[in-house]
């Protein structure tokens, strides 16, 4: 008997912190203070999930109270073709328009066959994803690629 309350007791116990664990939602101090010394942040990524994880990452480090100063998306690939009006991510994007800056690679563009004007507004086009990355890394930007 002694057994199987313990054992509910330790799956009620991972249960509880399951969301802490999995979707961190505290940053510890020493985080926050490492990451205010840097407050621009780019990411290059070219998925449709990771375009979703970087704007919510943005929502952790705010409700962290990271101070951000520039937060840029840098896309290529194939998620480019749902970067189009009227499309989920457009919906998406809504609340982080004038937040967070997104630029989209026009290689991947051409590629793909999406023309300028079909993407949604907030959006601005850029020449090539990999020196618009080398360029913001020039600048100071904290980096990271998906």
């Amino acid at each position: 008997m002694n057994n199987i309350f313990r054992t509910l007791l330790v799956i009620m116990v991972m249960v509880a912190t399951a969301t802490e664990v999995h979707g961190q939602k505290k940053l510890d101090q020493q985080a926050i203070t490492d990451l205010q010394k840097t407050p621009k942040y780019a990411f290059v990524l070219t998925t449709e999930r990771h375009f979703k994880g970087v704007l919510s990452m943005y929502d952790l480090l705010i409700k962290n109270g990271v101070l951000i100063e520039d937060y840029e998306i840098v896309v290529k690939g194939k998620v480019v073709n749902q970067l189009v009006k009227n499309s989920e991510l457009e919906k998406f994007f809504q609340k982080y328009k004038g937040k967070v800056k997104v630029s989209v690679c026009s290689v991947a563009m051409e590629k793909l066959g999406v023309a300028e004007e079909t993407l949604f507004e907030g959006l601005n086009v850029t020449p090539t994803a990999s020196v618009r990355m080398l360029q913001l890394q020039a600048n100071g930007y904290n980096t990271l690629a998906y």
